[in-house]
């Protein structure tokens, strides 16, 4: 995350965190991936989300 700027507000310091709920294939899935999220520490503005454990949408 280095040399990154917010687009919105022009700061430069960025987190990650994670979202509570998976994201899942379908509605009957048990499993799902964490949607992972990088944002600007100063106003909160998400740069990017990105899915950990992506090999469960594949179709097998």
């Amino acid at each position: 995350m280095e040399n990154k700027k917010c687009l919105k507000c022009g700061g430069t310091e960025f987190a990650e965190g994670t979202d509570f709920m998976p994201i899942k294939p379908s509605k009957m899935s048990m499993s799902g991936g964490n949607k992972i999220y990088i944002f600007c520490l100063e106003c909160g503005e998400v740069d990017s989300i990105r899915i950990e454990n992506t090999s469960i949408f594949r179709k097998k």
